[in-house]
């Protein structure tokens, strides 16, 4: 497939908010509301008290917080650098990148290794005039990044013009707009949470709350105390405990990304809820890329003016608000004019096992689909066997249940040569705030649970 043509460069100005008037409500912080007019007045208070500078490192963990300082920057003209973890090896790469950093927080708990600014949070007088700032689309107001091979935070130049795109086109998608308020278990710095609790509800006029809802209870708490129609952005991980910690409250929509979801518990999550749910797939470098409803069909449909192909054995996508072809690291099967596609798991997921392939994604499904498994995991060690076979692990969290139950069930549907050999069980698997399981983490599980050589 050949290039798309890019997007015109000429100059635009949009919006920095899709709020209409100065009543709108762009945020709920504690059960308050928070105008438009006051959220406006806040950012010309921030950005007018900013240090000189050219980048900062958003670090704030309440979603109101995290949208105000993002505003502020943008307003100021300066970057924000979105890092994936702010360890200390990450912070002196950051450092070396952009010298004139720093950072805000809102936890006094979260120092790094660089200067930090402080701002007390008191809210700003409402201004006299609802003005709404236009920024230039081609302004680059983010650098979000991954974690590269070299152990090197790598960056993704994120656009005002394409970050609106992106988080526009999902709105259409999702039916999403003024009178809507959306809810999120995942935090502001990761890109899904990003682009869905953050910049969705800029953009299109709707509001978020501003608590992160990490446990069941909060989840709950925040629905009741909100009028329809609530959007909740999840992950799988965070879907499940909420499911099994009780009944749970209803709403209208459901949105879950980061990892794959099993259809049984997307049928379970909208029968329990009522809601309507829907996946995400994207990735950093892109952005958002296609949506489905997962109870209806296995299709996955590229948003607005996006396509995806193979190129070889690489997928990859342009067009919508992906200027440039894009690699994904996925491995799809494009249907008609390339607008629909199936996934097949990541390439970096499948495995190979006495000439047998599989993906680490299907055999997680597997795993985490047996009544009574709260949590589970598959594990391809590095090391060779010594008869020349890499033997899987799985990791679960199955409180009830014994190895040979959990093994009889993966037997329905899962070949032989990749039945995990140990099974182990343990309380918790090492999960990340988005609910992501580094393979680090994985190995650093297997070697204490790895069998010794007699």
């Amino acid at each position: 497939m050949s290039s798309l043509p890019r997007r015109s460069a000429a100059s635009a100005r949009l919006p920095l908010i899709g709020h209409r008037d100065a009543g709108a409500i762009v945020a709920w912080r504690r059960g308050e509301p928070v105008t438009a007019a006051r959220f406006l007045a806040e950012v010309a208070a921030l950005a007018k008290a900013l240090p000189a500078s050219g980048h900062v490192l958003n670090g704030c963990g309440d979603r109101y917080h995290f949208t105000l300082l993002l505003c502020a920057a943008i307003v100021r003209g300066q970057l924000t650098l979105l890092p994936p973890t702010t360890t200390p090896n990450v912070i002196a790469a950051l450092r070396r990148r952009a010298p004139d950093v720093y950072a805000v927080t809102d936890d006094p708990a979260s120092r790094y290794d660089m200067p930090h600014f402080e701002w007390s949070w008191a809210a700003a007088p409402p201004a006299r005039d609802f003005e709404v700032p236009h920024i230039e689309a081609e302004q680059v107001v983010a650098h979000v990044f991954t974690s590269g091979s070299t152990g090197e935070p790598k960056p993704h130049v994120k656009t005002w013009g394409g970050l609106v795109a992106d988080v526009r086109g999902e709105g259409e998608r999702l039916g999403i707009g003024p009178g809507h308020t959306i809810l999120g278990t995942v935090p502001p710095q990761h890109m899904y949470g990003f682009e869905s609790t953050v910049l969705l509800p800029l953009v299109v006029g709707a509001a978020c709350v501003a608590e992160r809802l990490y446990f069941p209870a909060d989840i709950d708490a925040a629905l009741h105390a909100i009028a329809a129609p609530r959007v909740l952005f999840t992950t799988p991980f965070h879907l499940r405990a909420w499911l099994e910690s009780g009944p749970p409250a209803k709403l209208e929509t459901i949105v879950s990304a980061t990892a794959p979801l099993s259809v049984p518990l997307a049928r379970d999550a909208e029968h329990a809820t009522g809601a309507e749910l829907f996946e995400i797939y994207g990735c950093t470098e892109a952005g958002q890329v296609a949506t489905r409803r997962p109870t209806a069909s296995p299709e996955w449909h590229a948003l607005p003016g996006l396509r995806l192909w193979n190129d070889g054995a690489q997928a990859k996508c342009q067009g919508g608000h992906v200027d440039d072809e894009t690699p994904l690291m996925d491995v799809i099967e494009p249907l008609g004019d390339g607008t629909r596609f199936l996934l097949h798991g990541r390439t970096a997921d499948l495995v190979n096992i006495a000439g047998k392939r599989n993906s680490l994604g299907y055999l997680n499904h597997q795993l985490t689909a047996i009544p009574g498994v709260r949590d589970g995991a598959f594990f391809l060690p590095d090391e060779i066997e010594p008869d020349g076979v890499t033997r899987l692990m799985a990791f679960v969290v199955a409180p009830g249940l014994d190895a040979p139950s959990i093994l009889a069930a993966l037997r329905q549907a899962v070949d032989p040569a990749f039945l995990p050999r140990p099974l182990v069980f343990v309380d918790r698997l090492p999960r990340q705030l988005t609910g992501k399981l580094p393979r680090e983490s994985l190995a650093a599980l297997a070697a204490l649970h790895r069998p010794r050589p007699s």
